[in-house]
C-alpha cells in the first residue's frame, strides 16, 4: 500500500469515528428529546404540573441532533437527493452528480464553520444568554454550529476523495439496502 493510499486509509477511520460518535450523540440527543417529552405531557396531563423548561431544551437539543448526524448521514450518502432523475443517469453523469452535492456540501459546511464561529464569538464577547426559561449562555449552543460544519466538511472531503478513485459511498445504510449503480 503506498503512503497517500495508507494516509487516505487512516484519514477515512479517523473521519469515520468522529461521524459515528457525533451520530451516536446525535441519536442519544432524540431519545432524550423523546423521553424530556413524554415526561411533559404525563406532568402536564396527570399531575397538572407542567414543566416550562422542557420545550428550551429540547429546541437547544434539536439543533445538536441535526449538526451532530449531518456527517453520517453524508458518508452513508442519505443526504436529500432526486433519485427520480439521478437513477436514470449513467454511472458516469450519477459520479459527476455525487461529486457536485458533495462540493455544495462541503460550501454548506465552510457557511456552518466561519459563520457559526464568528456568531458563537460575537455571542461570548456580548455574553449573551438563551431567552425563556433556561438562561445557558448562548455561544455554548451556537458552538454545534462550527462543530457540525466540521464534522460535515470533513465528510465531504472524504466523499470527493472516494469518488475521485471510483469507491462507494464510506459507509452503507442500516437497513442493508446500496445505492444503485
Amino acid at each position: 500500500m503506498s503512503r497517500g493510499a495508507a494516509f487516505a486509509a487512516r484519514a477515512a477511520r479517523l473521519i469515520g469515528a468522529a461521524a459515528d460518535g457525533a451520530a451516536a450523540l446525535s441519536a442519544a440527543g432524540v431519545l432524550a428529546s423523546l423521553a424530556l417529552i413524554a415526561w411533559a405531557v404525563v406532568m402536564r396531563y396527570a399531575f397538572n404540573r407542567a414543566p416550562v423548561w422542557v420545550d428550551d431544551v429540547v429546541g437547544f437539543m434539536l439543533v445538536g441532533i441535526v449538526m451532530l448526524g449531518a456527517a453520517q448521514v453524508l458518508r452513508r450518502g442519505e443526504h436529500i437527493g432526486v433519485d427520480l432523475l439521478t437513477a436514470r443517469l449513467s454511472p458516469r453523469a450519477r459520479r459527476w452528480a455525487d461529486a457536485w452535492a458533495a462540493l455544495g456540501a462541503l460550501a454548506v459546511a465552510l457557511i456552518f464553520i466561519v459563520n457559526g464561529w464568528r456568531t458563537a464569538m460575537f455571542a461570548r464577547q456580548l455574553g449573551i444568554v438563551a431567552e425563556g426559561r433556561v438562561e445557558v449562555p448562548l455561544f455554548w449552543l451556537q458552538l454545534l454550529l462550527p462543530l457540525g460544519g466540521l464534522l460535515l466538511a470533513l465528510a465531504a472531503l472524504e466523499a470527493l476523495a472516494r469518488l475521485a478513485a471510483g469507491l462507494p459511498p464510506a459507509a452503507k445504510p442500516h437497513d442493508g439496502t446500496e445505492r444503485p449503480e
